[in-house]
């Protein structure tokens, strides 16, 4: 009776301290170096499978470079599924597969600079039910490829790591725990943890690349004698130089209508053509603006219907009927279409492969969602702006756009992307010089004007600036094909609304002060491109420009 007595004490006890049965059986931990280091995470400067690991292979120090490769090893006593278990009893193994994963927490010199809860998708199911031990590859001189690879992005690039590794010695730090996302985050306690020294090497840059460019002549604009502060110019370039900042094909800015900036990087030149991807899709916004103003629509609250026999395609409701123009130029259509979902049936990465974008579009089904009131991003919804454009002015929207907007603008030197039908493709890829790009941003600031000539009604400049989503708190908002942004420097907000590329590409036009940015850069589906963009604006570009 006694031994009962004290085996429930203990069982309860057990219990009380988070002590709970698996919920599957993870892999035996049978190898030497996993036993004998489990609950940590161990540092490698090769690639070595466990079966040939040894402890001599480990390294607690190293001289960091970007192009030799930096592995972990991640050794636990028990599996994923199994510490999420603990978080929630309750839940199934598929629902904690859903909505949970590894924590991971990056900190240099012990200050926490990362914390990626990551996405649930990563990994394998299966190995995240069994495995007690994996490798992340964070660099690597043969480019492998691997969410531990973006991950590393995210924290280096995106985040502020690359600030913290400043030239000299510092101590990286990883720890690892589970967590759980439902109503509330829940996180576990650290499941790994594991250090190195790193060494950051100084970087000889030449003069040259530091220097403020001089703006050459022939430029097609005039040239600002505002005060410019130079010495921030020469610390951005520097990060751009140590490849701090990267990708990034031209800077220019114009005050008050003047050229006050203007530099190139990655071997481009003012006369490179700049694939800005998805910036052209704000031409569609421009062109329908312009076609509305001569006359060739009613307005954009005009229907899909007007435009096509809905009914000839697949999935047919009267929900199709009420799309409006307005509501695919603010994304808000309600065709099941999500560029940010990859498993959504409109994703664009659904649409490239077929013989027919417009068709792919319209076959599509729509959701419960009323035009206008629900955002997500949605690719296809442009195209098939630009094909309701292209049917509707003379002479086809290549050469409408070239007369309406490219020649009053004094804009030349471009290249459309084109639909498998030959049509322009308003989805992106409408290359053309920074400069030129800048031309189209001022047009806007300009209210429509371009030396006197009124290119597009005042009025649309002000529905395109519009935010239709106000009571959605996920992002600062969208208009007529531009994104809102709030920039902030110190104490001070700078409203702007702007067009925005894959890459970090963007044109900036303020609302409130005479300036107009653009960046073009080329940092495709990388994670920090748009982070980066928006730090050079935000401490290095407003602060130089925005002398009062």
């Amino acid at each position: 009776m006694k031994s009962t007595l004290l085996f429930v004490l203990f069982f309860s006890f057990g219990l009380s301290l988070g002590q709970f049965k698996n919920i599957t059986d993870p892999d035996i931990i049978i190898n030497p170096v996993h036993k004998k280091n489990v609950n940590k995470i161990i540092f490698l400067d090769k690639t070595v499978a466990l079966d040939q690991l040894k402890e001599s292979d480990f390294i607690t120090a190293k001289v960091f470079q970007e192009d030799k490769d930096l592995d972990i090893r991640v050794f636990m006593d028990n599996s994923l599924i199994n510490y999420l278990h603990q978080l929630d009893p309750a839940l199934s193994p598929e629902e904690l597969l859903k909505k949970g994963n590894y924590q991971f927490n990056f900190y240099v010199d012990g200050k926490l600079i990362y914390t990626e809860n990551l996405n649930t998708g990563a990994g394998i199911p299966e190995d995240k039910k069994k495995k007690t031990t994996f490798r992340i590859p964070l660099l690597s001189s043969k480019n492998e490829d691997s969410w531990g690879r973006y991950m590393w992005m995210r924290f280096y690039l995106a985040n502020g790591g690359i600030d913290a590794l400043e030239e000299g010695n510092h101590l990286l730090k990883i720890e690892i725990r589970p967590y759980l996302k439902a109503s509330v985050l829940k996180t576990g306690n650290t499941i790994a943890a594991g250090e190195v020294h790193l060494t950051i090497p100084h970087k000889n840059i030449p003069e040259q690349q530091i220097a403020v460019q001089n703006i050459q002549p022939n430029s097609g604009w005039k040239v600002s004698n505002e005060k410019l502060n130079k010495e921030k110019i020469r610390l951005l370039n520097r990060k751009i130089a140590e490849n701090r900042f990267r990708d990034i094909t031209g800077i220019v800015v114009v005050k008050n209508e003047k050229l006050l900036l203007e530099e190139y990087f990655s071997n481009s030149g003012r006369d490179s053509l700049q694939d800005t991807r998805s910036v052209g899709k704000t031409f569609a916004s421009a062109l329908m603006g312009i076609a509305i103003k001569d006359g060739y629509f009613k307005s954009e609250n005009q229907m899909l219907k007007e435009f096509y026999n809905l009914k000839e395609f697949k999935n047919y409701s009267s929900r199709k009927d009420s799309v409006t123009l307005k509501s695919l130029l603010t994304m808000s259509s309600g065709f099941d279409g999500n560029d940010a979902d990859e498993n959504s049936p409109g994703n664009e990465e659904n649409m490239y492969p077929t013989e027919n974008w417009v068709k792919f579009t319209l076959d599509l089904p729509t959701t419960e969602n009323k035009p206008g009131k629900i955002w997500n991003y949605f690719t296809a919804g442009v195209v098939v702006t630009g094909d309701i454009l292209d049917k509707s002015v003379p002479e086809g929207l290549e050469n409408y756009a070239g007369k309406k907007l490219f020649q009053p603008l004094e804009i030349t030197n471009y290249k459309w992307q084109f639909t498998p039908q030959q049509k322009p493709s308003l989805a992106g890829g409408m290359r053309m010089r920074t400069l030129d790009f800048a031309k189209f941003g001022q047009l806007y600031k300009n209210n429509g004007v371009w030396k006197g000539q009124n290119i597009i009604n005042k009025d649309w400049i002000k529905k395109s600036f519009t935010n239709y989503f106000t009571n959605d708190k996920e992002f600062e908002g969208y208009g007529y094909l531009f994104w809102r942004k709030i920039y902030k420097v110190g104490d001070q907000n700078f409203e702007a609304y702007q067009c925005s590329g894959n890459g970090g590409n963007k044109i900036i036009i303020f609302t409130e002060i005479p300036v107009v940015i653009v960046i073009t850069a080329k940092a495709y589906n990388k994670p920090y491109a748009h982070q980066q963009a928006d730090k050079i604006v935000e401490e290095y570009l407003l602060p130089a420009v925005n002398n009062k």
